[in-house]
């Protein structure tokens, strides 16, 4: 346990002093600001009178000035741009010592192979939850200062759970990118993966048969593709933790057997 500890510790000094930790922040914070500007148009009737993109976009997107509306796009944000930038994270967590020709170095040190792999999946899943609780509290202060009108307790939490939700289901889909880290040796075959199964996600999702694809299910989940929402069943969440187990296993099982040549 206390080896478990020192790895658990030394992956969090590691992702502390890099940029990337910043950026991860800063890309995903789009989500909140774009929701509050669009919110910020419809609060604005001569903007909506003289249409323009972004009120095209807000009303494409059925956008309100109300709390609801607003949560829900956050939440759609994560279940689909979640998954890009959690297995951004993932890449970087598990590629980086590829790249940075230190993994040799990781290996030599007296802590088994997989309580190190531990480590980097719990400061994944940290790192991650991290990301949407830092958004949503900059869509609460961005959603307090646009005055958005009182909302419901009973309401508010059931949008706070959905966002949660979905969160989980976004940091369990990005589990299995780990092992394509680990098996490209650094950052580009992960990112290859993840680009790939974003671009399935969205066709598989609409011809229907998104329910049964796991890289899917958050954003169905949280509503990114309306009413296919209710084709999730017990049958979609066994295939994604499957998926997320069977990721966990591939990543330990390679990294503990195969032959460390970089």
């Amino acid at each position: 346990m206390k080896k478990q500890i020192l790895a658990l510790h030394a992956e969090f000094i590691k992702a502390k002093h890099t940029n990337t930790l910043w950026w991860t922040f800063i890309a995903f914070a789009l989500a909140p600001v774009m929701g509050g500007a669009f919110i910020m148009i419809i609060q604005d009737p001569e903007a909506v009178a003289q249409g323009g993109g972004l009120v095209a976009k807000a009303k494409a997107m059925k956008m309100e000035a109300t709390w609801t509306s607003y949560i829900d796009l956050m939440t759609q944000a994560v279940g689909v741009g979640g998954v890009l930038a959690f297995g951004f994270v993932a890449s970087w967590l598990f590629g980086r010592e590829y790249s940075d020709g230190t993994s040799k170095d990781l290996l030599s040190l007296p802590t088994t192979r997989t309580k190190i792999l531990n480590a980097k999946f719990i400061v994944y899943a940290i790192w991650c939850f991290a990301l949407v609780i830092s958004n949503l509290l900059i869509g609460l202060l961005i959603g307090t200062i646009l005055q958005l009108p009182t909302i419901e307790s009973n309401i508010l939490y059931t949008l706070i759970t959905d966002y949660f939700v979905t969160t989980f289901l976004a940091i369990l889909i990005g589990v299995p990118i780990a092992f394509f880290a680990l098996l490209g040796k650094g950052y580009l075959a992960p990112l290859g993966f993840v680009a790939l199964t974003l671009v399935l996600s969205q066709v598989i999702a609409a011809i229907g048969y998104g329910s049964y694809f796991p890289w899917s299910i958050p954003g169905l989940y949280s509503g990114a593709g309306g009413a296919y929402k209710n084709l999730l069943d017990k049958y979609s969440y066994s295939i994604l933790i499957m998926t997320c187990v069977a990721g966990y296993l591939a990543t330990v099982i390679y990294w503990k057997t195969a032959d460390q040549t970089k």
